[in-house]
Parts: structure tokens; C-alpha cells; sequence
């Protein structure tokens, strides 16, 4: 009996990998889940297939729950409609609630159904009795076991606790469980008294600003959070996160954040191969409709380093929503991981982030400032500018308000802090991040945030004519523009280069450097220019 009720509790059972190729070495990386790995010509072969009872039965559960998520996006219309059509009357609520008492009962009893479905079935009775003795002992050779089953991520144990690394525990300057530090942005009027009655005339608008970004704006700003598009996309993550582990020999994690969020990971370990790379280790931070089962893990796996991806909170296996703050504190628990759990020193590690996944990036090289380097695609300075694109100009000081209150994505900010090595993505047609038309490469964000960055660190090359000359060189719209320019400064790369770097042995490396001081306005600008060169690239 206690066997047939964990079924009838137990999580959704997607796929049974293959057993390991007895060929392939193990990891070194002690307690960690290891994963199975098959020919790839058998990658998709292996889902786990539910007797008729349980099929049926998940298809109405499965229906049943994108139903209520239907309903809870368009609750405010519907109550609205109720409410105008004279619906909310006690007399009508009450026969609607036996209504819905009904259905839930009935719900239960398909979800009965459904775990007698699974008790008949060898394989999952074998997976839940895997289940519970790891969560009973997370011992190595339970954990390998239960790695060979993919399921419903919230029943996965934790690997990882925040506060596991003794040095936290030591340490009073760590993240609290309100979470870690972030910049704040400065108050929008400075020197006005914080008066109650100023804060009562305030209250309106922060309330307003508070109900945006938690219903509309963090949806339109992470609309991979969205529930439905997660479902609609499940059948092609099943599939990437099968070849990850399949033909990557890549393993699954469950972060605890200290916020409580799970954060779901995926290592591939490279360090057991000839390639150098496989070292280094890239942590890839995904878009705001990305995953890593699909995202830009692939790029740095195809070049042969080890590779570390995490979904947003809210994004399939991790829980939560994708506001800043819970952004930074998964950030915060995956480069721990890394450090304490995987064993690769910050020096060995490279931040690679894709567009919104800039904000954890730049926060990461902000609060730990020995990795080796960072490297943002498509990514843009402020979040502000790109708000008001796709808002009504009427509502410029609420979207103004709303993102710096609660949605205050600022990367420049944030990269400005970090002394290391920067490489900046440009995408040319980029629709998303430019605040005109793709077409109009100015207007793309991506020149501010380098321009901001340039600005820090080099501001007596990038005082007037630097700036300027660089505007133009970001304007160009081809190679043949971009020679025309270094052309018409005489522009000397390796003379540019050798004074950057004798700067660098005298004065040391750490940013702003006063460079340029003693340079006429055509070095300047032919420094600005090597400077840009060498931090991006389109």
C-alpha cells in the first residue's frame, strides 16, 4: 500500500536513459550525479512508455492544468466580466463552488488512477523505490542511479546548499536568505525629505509600479517563465537535455539558492580529455527565452570546454520568478558550485552570457572579480531605453519607475565594476535590443554598453574627439567604412597596443588608467579605436 501511494504522488516519469559505455571513464568530480550515456544513433529511443491507464490518465491531468493557467492569466477579464454580468452574487457563487468541488474530486480520483497505472508498471516502481532511497541517502551509487531516470525536476534532491561552502559559514560578509547584495539605483529626486506625507503622496505610484512588474512586465520582460510556452516547448527540451547527458555525458544538479529558489543545472566535464580548453570552464547564462537544453551551451561545447548552464528561475526545472534579486542569488549558487562542488578555481573560469543573461554575467564579474574573463552576445547597457521602446510615450515615467524599482537590469553598471578581460558580441540585425530598427545600428544597445565601458576605463582617450571617432567606427556598417576610418586617423595598432601595455607594466592593470594624457587628438582617437577593436567584435 505505501508502494502504490508513492505512485499515485510520485513525480512524472519522462525518460530512461542508457546504461553508461563501459568504455568511457568516469568523472573525478566527487558527489556529484553522474549521468549515462548512449550512441548517438539511440539518443531518442528511450522514453519511458506509460501503460494505458497512466497515459490517459496524465493526458487529462496535463489538460486539466493548462486550462487553470489559461484561467489564471485571464482572471482580472474574467472576474471583471462576472462582476459587470452580476455573477458574484452569494446565490450564484455558492452552486459554482459545488461545481468546482466536483471537478476537484474528480481530478483526484483521475490522479488515483493514474498512480494504480504506474503501480502495474515494473520500470516506475523501480524508478520510485530509486527515488526514495536517494532521498533517504544521497549516497554516490544512489545518485548515479537515479541519474539514469529524467522526471519531474521538483522531486530531485538537492545536490547543492548555498551555505555548504565552510567559508560562508565562516564568514559573516556571505548572502543572507534575503539575498545577495545588488546596486541600488540612486533615489529619482536626491535632497527631497523623506516626509510621511511624502511617502503617502508616493504610495499610489509604488503600488501601481509594484502590480506592473509583477504581472505584465516580468512576463514580457522573461516570457520564458510563461507556463504555457514552457509547455509547448517541453518536447524539445526532453530532447536537447537527452542529448546533453547522452552524447555529452553531461550532469544534472538541483541548486538550493538563498532564497529558496532550485536552480537546474547541467554540467559537461572536458577536464578528462586532450583538449587543453576542457580546463576552463564556461558558465552560460541563457536569453529570457532560453534554456540550457537549447541555448548557447552549445557554442563553448563545440569548442571543446567544460561547460556549466542554469535556467532562470521560473525556466523549466528552476523555481521561482526572474526578478533581479533572484537572478543574482542562482547566480551566486552556480559560481559556488563551480568553485566548491566542481573544483574549478575562478581564474579557470569564463562568464558566456546571451542577451538579458548579461545582468547575471556582469553581476558575476562584479562579485567575483578573479574570473578569468566574461564575454556578452547581444547584450545591452540598461534595460530602461529598451522598456520605452515597446511602451506608450504616456506611460514613460511609470515604465521609468517600474524597471528601476523592480526590474533594474544594469549591466553597464555592473561591468564597469569588473577589472578582467571583456569581449563584447554585436549582432548587426539585432530587433530586440536596438531602440529604432534593426537596420539602424546606432541605435543598438550594445554600442552603449561598450562605449560606457570604454568611458571607465579609458577616460582621457575617450574625452571628445576619442568619444566621437568611435561613435563613427560603431556606425559603420561594413569592413570597407571600418578601414576608411582607421585609414583617415592613421590609425597604429601595434604602436596603440605597446603604449596600452607599457601603461599596464608601470601603473599596473587595475581600471580607469589615465592614458591619453600627453596624446594630440589624433592618438586619441587612433587609441579609442584600438581600445574598441579589441573588446568587440560583430
Amino acid at each position: 500500500m505505501a508502494k502504490l501511494l508513492s505512485c499515485v504522488l510520485g513525480p512524472r516519469l519522462y525518460k530512461i536513459y542508457r546504461e553508461r559505455d563501459s568504455e568511457r571513464a568516469p568523472s573525478s568530480v566527487p558527489e556529484t550525479p553522474t549521468s549515462v550515456t548512449t550512441p548517438p544513433s539511440s539518443s531518442w529511443d528511450t522514453y519511458y512508455q506509460p501503460r494505458a491507464l497512466e497515459k490517459h490518465a496524465d493526458s487529462i491531468l496535463a489538460l486539466a492544468s493548462v486550462f487553470w493557467s489559461i484561467s489564471y492569466y485571464s482572471s482580472p477579464f474574467a472576474f471583471f466580466y462576472l462582476y459587470r454580468k452580476g455573477y458574484l452574487s452569494l446565490s450564484k457563487v455558492v452552486p459554482f463552488s459545488h461545481y468546482a468541488g466536483t471537478l476537484l474530486l474528480l481530478l483526484a480520483g483521475v490522479a488515483c488512477l493514474r498512480g494504480i497505472g504506474r503501480w502495474t508498471n515494473p520500470q516506475y516502481r523501480q524508478f520510485i523505490t530509486i527515488l526514495e532511497a536517494a532521498h533517504r541517502n544521497q549516497s554516490a551509487e544512489n545518485k548515479r542511479q537515479l541519474a539514469n531516470y529524467n522526471f519531474d525536476f521538483k522531486s530531485w534532491p538537492v545536490d547543492f546548499h548555498w551555505e555548504e561552502p565552510s567559508s560562508r559559514k565562516e564568514s559573516r560578509g556571505g548572502p543572507s536568505r534575503q539575498g545577495v547584495a545588488l546596486l541600488r539605483p540612486e533615489p529619482l529626486h536626491r535632497g527631497t525629505a523623506d516626509t510621511l506625507l511624502n511617502r503617502v503622496k508616493k504610495l499610489p505610484c509604488q503600488i501601481t509600479s509594484y502590480l506592473v512588474a509583477h504581472t505584465l512586465g516580468r512576463r514580457m520582460l522573461y516570457p520564458g517563465s510563461v507556463y504555457l510556452l514552457q509547455k509547448a516547448l517541453m518536447p524539445v527540451l526532453l530532447q536537447g537535455q537527452a542529448r546533453l547527458v547522452e552524447e555529452c555525458n553531461g550532469r544534472r544538479a538541483k541548486l538550493l539558492a538563498c532564497d529558496g529558489n532550485e536552480i537546474d543545472t547541467m554540467f559537461v566535464d572536458r577536464r578528462g580529455t586532450a583538449e587543453p580548453q576542457g580546463q576552463k570552464l564556461v558558465i552560460c547564462c541563457e536569453g529570457n527565452a532560453g534554456f540550457y537544453e537549447v541555448g548557447c551551451i552549445s557554442t563553448p561545447l563545440e569548442a571543446g570546454y567544460s561547460v556549466l548552464g542554469w535556467n532562470h528561475p521560473g525556466f523549466a526545472g528552476s523555481t521561482g520568478v526572474p526578478f533581479p534579486q533572484n537572478e543574482a542569488n542562482a547566480m551566486d549558487v552556480v559560481v559556488q558550485f563551480a568553485i566548491h562542488r566542481l573544483g574549478f578555481q575562478p581564474q579557470d573560469i569564463i562568464i558566456y552570457a546571451w542577451s538579458i543573461g548579461g545582468f547575471t554575467a556582469t553581476w558575476a564579474a562584479m562579485s567575483y572579480p578573479d574570473i578569468s574573463a566574461v564575454i556578452l552576445d547581444a547584450s545591452f547597457d540598461d534595460l530602461v531605453p529598451l522598456a520605452l521602446k515597446v511602451m506608450p510615450d504616456s506611460w514613460r515615467g511609470l515604465v521609468t519607475r517600474t524597471v528601476r524599482q523592480h526590474l533594474n537590469l544594469n549591466n553597464a553598471e555592473q561591468l564597469c565594476r569588473y577589472q578582467g578581460p571583456v569581449l563584447l558580441i554585436r549582432r548587426t540585425k539585432d530587433e530586440i535590443i536596438t531602440t529604432t530598427v534593426p537596420e539602424d545600428i546606432m541605435s543598438n544597445r550594445g554600442n552603449d554598453l561598450l562605449l560606457k565601458l570604454l568611458q571607465y576605463r579609458y577616460p582621457r582617450v575617450m574625452a571628445e574627439e576619442g568619444l566621437r571617432v568611435v561613435r563613427q567606427w560603431l556606425e559603420a556598417s561594413s569592413q570597407l567604412e571600418e578601414a576608411s576610418i582607421y585609414s583617415r586617423w592613421e590609425v597604429e595598432e601595434d604602436w596603440c597596443l605597446s603604449v596600452l601595455r607599457s601603461y599596464q607594466a608601470e601603473n599596473g592593470p587595475d581600471f580607469p588608467w589615465s592614458v591619453g594624457e600627453d596624446m594630440d587628438c589624433r592618438r586619441k582617437a587612433a587609441a579609442g579605436l584600438v581600445s574598441g577593436s579589441e573588446a568587440s567584435v560583430q
